[in-house]
C-alpha cells in the first residue's frame, strides 16, 4: 500500500479562529475547497468543513458571524505522511469526515481530502491492471 505523501496538499489555507463563518465559506466559494485551516497564534489547531458550517452552525439556526473554532469539530484525527490510503479512508469513514490534517514532526504540512484519497486508490489499482495485462500478454 502506497503513502499519501505525495497527494497531500501541502498549500493549505487557514483563518485565524477568531475570523466568521461567513469568512470561512467565502473563501472555500471562491477556492473552490471543502475545508481551511483553523488557526490560533498562526498554529493550526483543526478544520472547519463545509458540512461544519452546514451542521454546526445554520442546521443549529447559529449565525454566520460566528467564529469558526465554534464551529469546528474538535475530534477529527490528524495523520502523517506514512499513513496509507486505505487508513486514511477508515478514519474519514469513521468519523464522518472528507478532510483530515496531515502532520510531520508535530507540524502541519497538509491537508488530505477524500478526493485524494480516492484518486490515490485508483492510480494503484490502474496499475495493477497494467501488470496483470502485461504478465498475462507475455510482454
Amino acid at each position: 500500500m502506497a503513502s499519501i505523501e505525495r497527494h497531500v496538499t501541502r498549500e493549505v489555507l487557514g483563518l485565524d479562529a477568531r475570523a466568521a463563518c461567513r469568512e470561512a465559506a467565502k473563501l472555500m466559494a471562491q477556492k473552490r475547497i471543502g475545508a481551511v485551516a483553523v488557526l490560533q497564534g498562526g498554529k493550526p489547531v483543526g478544520l472547519v468543513s463545509e458540512r461544519d458550517l452546514v451542521y454546526s452552525v445554520l442546521a443549529e439556526g447559529g449565525h454566520c458571524d460566528g467564529s469558526i473554532a465554534d464551529a469546528m469539530r474538535r475530534d477529527l484525527p490528524s495523520v502523517s505522511l506514512s499513513t496509507s490510503e486505505s487508513e486514511c479512508a477508515d478514519l474519514m469513514r469513521v468519523h464522518f469526515t472528507r478532510h483530515l490534517l496531515v502532520v510531520d514532526k508535530g507540524e502541519m504540512v497538509g491537508i488530505i481530502s477524500m478526493r485524494d484519497v480516492i484518486q490515490l486508490m485508483l492510480d494503484e489499482k490502474q496499475w495493477l491492471v497494467d501488470e496483470l495485462q502485461i504478465y498475462i500478454s507475455g510482454r
